[in-house]
């Protein structure tokens, strides 16, 4: 076989380009498969015509063909993308290569023609391009958070309003400024700004909270995270960095913070004090009544018959008067939970208390240890609160109360069947009247968490979970 004929069987079965030759004068001399494939004519339809019949209306208008076969017998070759025709009238986005062929003297005898049908292509770039350009304007549109771009070594290369407006450059001021200018002078000299960025390459990204300098030299608290922008060969590209300005969300804090110690703090002082004075009257005042009582019991035996009596209702007397005063003392603080711990006190609050109020109650209890003394006071305290709430308000019958070991922590339930209330956690005054706020300000200072739930007509639930080890706050 000729070599013209291995390149003529070639062209011909390449089917993806559209292959062929024009005259000197631009018309077709020669067609592929691929031709008409892409273009949508048969050889007998297109041969001896001019191809700026490729070409749309405006583009022959302009003298685009011609000017192209000249830049090609200047040049060369010329290679455009753009619009072109098929025979049905539809475009598709075309990349076309025009060579000219000269003979060995160098003289002008045609060219060869290379076209792509470059459409689905084009479709996707615009399509990329087009989120690329609603990415853009997100991000620049974002004004709660900085949103920018540094190269490898750090330097900023984009910027956005939100960055402007939380720290007080304008784009044209830090582009190009290495991103260290944002920290603290202690910071720099620490090396921090460069130990995040290798934080970021080494780990993909990197988070930080901490104090950050403006361009007026003030500071504020930030949220930052940085992440390693790679390419698809792995290598660095630079980093994206968002920052957020945290300074009232960390006051806010603070704030809460501080109460919440300052709380926990005279909750300390008020249960020393509730326990200075239930030891008091139990060691003292409890112990000399019922010394009394025995007393005037020994004195009955002793006295004649009709003065017996008398001293008899004495003696139930100092025995009520004791009984309300071991009531006060349970309500003060149980002895027992000093000695025993919380299940003990308790069982004793839900029998000696609780009961005499008329409620059936019952107690489930399933955790490992007991709690630590902190914790069990706490947990005793809001039951205590969550028990008395029960017999003011909800005309119950019966209550369960239930202890789980969970998360690390205990989990309360307090379960009654009275009359319910609905709910609406946005009235204060409602949790106020029940005395629901100061259970959840107790849980939450312990570091635990607060809830209710409750229908109208189907009874109350309380449950609440402290950890296991007293927060700072209250130790």
């Amino acid at each position: 076989m000729r070599p013209e004929d291995g390149y003529r069987l070639l062209v011909q079965g390449v089917r993806d380009y559209a292959i062929f030759m024009l005259d000197p004068g631009g018309r077709i001399t020669s067609w592929s498969a691929g031709a008409e494939q892409i273009k949508g004519y048969r050889e007998e339809e297109i041969l001896g015509r001019h191809f700026s019949i490729f070409y749309p209306p405006e583009d022959v208008t302009a003298g685009k063909p011609a000017r192209e076969l000249e830049q090609a017998i200047q040049n060369g070759r010329v290679e455009d993308e753009g619009w072109r025709v098929r025979k049905d009238g539809t475009r598709f986005w075309a990349n076309v290569v025009i060579t000219a062929l000269r003979d060995d003297t160098g003289e002008l005898r045609g060219f060869g023609k290379v076209t792509r049908d470059m459409t689905e292509r084009r479709a996707a770039e615009d399509a990329l391009r087009l989120s690329e350009e609603r990415f853009r304007l997100l991000v620049q549109g974002v004004r709660d958070y900085g949103i920018f771009m540094l190269d490898p070594r750090g330097h900023v290369v984009s910027w956005n309003d939100g960055a402007e407006r939380i720290k007080g450059y304008r784009e044209e001021e830090i582009l190009g400024r290495h991103f260290s200018i944002f920290y603290p002078p202690e910071d720099v000299t620490a090396g921090k700004p460069a130990r995040e960025l290798e934080q970021a390459i080494q780990n993909g990204r990197v988070e930080d909270e901490g104090w950050r300098v403006r361009k007026d030299g003030s500071r504020f608290w930030a949220n930052v995270v940085i992440t390693a922008v790679f390419d698809d060969n792995g290598t660095l590209r630079g980093f994206g960095k968002l920052t957020r300005d945290m300074t009232e969300r960390r006051a806010t804090e603070q704030a809460l913070t501080e109460r919440r110690q300052l709380l926990g703090h005279l909750v300390e002082a008020q249960e020393l004090e509730r326990r200075r004075i239930a030891w008091d009257v139990h060691d003292d005042s409890i112990q000399a009544m019922v010394a009394v009582g025995m007393r005037l019991q020994l004195l009955a035996g002793r006295l004649p018959a009709e003065h017996q009596e008398m001293v008899g209702k004495l003696e139930e007397s100092v025995r009520a008067s004791v009984g309300r005063l071991r009531a006060l003392v349970a309500n003060l603080r149980p002895t027992t939970i000093d000695q025993h711990g919380l299940v003990p006190s308790l069982t004793g609050y839900l029998r000696d208390v609780v009961g005499p109020w008329g409620l059936e109650t019952a107690l489930s209890v399933d955790l490992p240890n007991e709690p630590p003394m902190p914790v069990a006071i706490t947990l005793f305290r809001i039951c205590q609160e969550a028990l008395t709430n029960v017999h003011k308000h909800a005309a119950a019958t019966r209550v369960d109360v239930t202890l789980d070991s969970k998360d690390g922590g205990t989990l309360v339930r307090i379960s009654d069947d009275g009359v319910g209330f609905a709910e609406d956690p946005a009235r204060d005054d409602l949790y106020r009247h029940f005395g629901l706020l100061e259970m959840r300000e107790r849980a939450e200072i312990a570091g635990g968490w607060w809830s209710v739930t409750s229908t109208p007509g189907n009874g109350t639930t309380v449950q609440f979970w402290l950890p296991t080890a007293p927060t700072r706050e209250q130790s």
